[in-house]
């Protein structure tokens, strides 16, 4: 049925048994994958896996980050001669037919002759069935993009990086994605560029991805469930910095200011939930959330001492 060659990709950080996981639930995909490159950025060597000569793992204990590592993923598959790359965090399981699904609807738009960049499962959170959404741009902002249908594929600006088959000849039409983000927000603006550049992007609702998003704390505010989720403090720090410099590089005109009242409005709004309902020490991640907007806004990026 598949006539087209698939490498799938894993960004791997000190969690061996994830990895395993992950590289599991690929290997038992109804329809197969040529070979699996793992990019390893951890200190340590952890990964045991059965099967070598189908694997290929690229160890960077320096740590380059999920941007450096999916730039290095893309340019060994253009190398190889592949046509997708299926792009994976290592906190990631596809249902067996996702990969089938993706395809199919990358066939179906292909003889619509619509040039497609991204084709990205749906990703639920197994732990609180959350959907992990695409996102579109509007004016100053990032937005979920709510399914307009429970059945047929439909478009985003941007699906998550975890569970993306991406078209490996669109990717040679836009520059790889950018290493100074390092984690948080690469697939928004890897995404967007391709979309800006003709290609669409898609997300399938029955091509299914089950993928741990954060660590979830669930609280009580005037009577209402709130939701943070848990992240040491240099994970608030990227987020904060990543998004608020994407926001404001993307808006054109007054919407520049907007950009920045919203992300100012996210910092002080996530700084409180920390401040009511984090268990572990505040200062430092209320400090990452402070230096990380004010280095997006004057656009310092780069990756930060690990």
């Amino acid at each position: 049925m598949n006539s087209y060659r698939v490498a799938a990709y894993i960004t791997a950080y000190e969690e061996p048994k994830a990895i395993q996981t992950c590289v599991a639930a690929i290997q038992n995909q109804s329809i197969k994958v040529e070979k699996i490159f793992i990019l390893d950025n951890s200190r340590r060597h952890p990964i045991a896996l059965p099967d070598w000569e189908k694997i290929w793992v690229e160890y960077r204990p320096e740590n380059i980050g999920v941007s450096g590592g999916l730039r290095r993923g893309l340019e060994w598959a253009i190398e190889q001669g592949y046509d997708f790359l299926w792009a994976f965090d290592q906190d990631s399981v596809p249902a067996a037919n996702c990969l089938e699904r993706l395809l199919q609807t990358y066939k179906i738009q292909y003889i619509q002759d619509c040039p497609i960049g991204i084709v990205g499962p749906t990703a639920i959170d197994p732990r609180t069935n959350w959907v992990i959404e695409g996102a579109v741009f509007e004016r100053d902002a990032f937005l979920p993009r709510h399914p307009p249908s429970s059945t047929e594929p439909y478009e985003c600006d941007a699906p998550i990086t975890s569970g993306s088959l991406i078209s490996l000849k669109a990717a040679q039409m836009i520059s790889p994605p950018r290493a100074d983000l390092f984690i948080d927000g690469i697939d928004m603006d890897y995404g967007l560029r391709l979309k800006l550049k003709g290609f669409r992007n898609l997300i399938v609702p029955d091509a299914i991805l089950y993928h741990h998003f954060g660590n979830p704390i669930r609280g009580r505010c005037f009577q209402r469930d709130v939701f943070l989720q848990k992240y040491p403090p240099l994970r608030h720090y990227y987020i904060c910095r990543n998004h608020t410099y994407l926001a404001i590089h993307y808006a054109r005109g007054w919407h520049r200011g907007s950009s920045v009242l919203r992300r100012l409005k996210y910092m002080a709004h996530t700084m409180i939930l920390v401040g009511l309902y984090d268990p572990e020490p505040k200062s430092l991640k209320l400090w990452a959330c402070l230096i990380g907007t004010f280095h997006g806004i004057v656009g310092r990026l780069g990756k930060v001492w690990q």
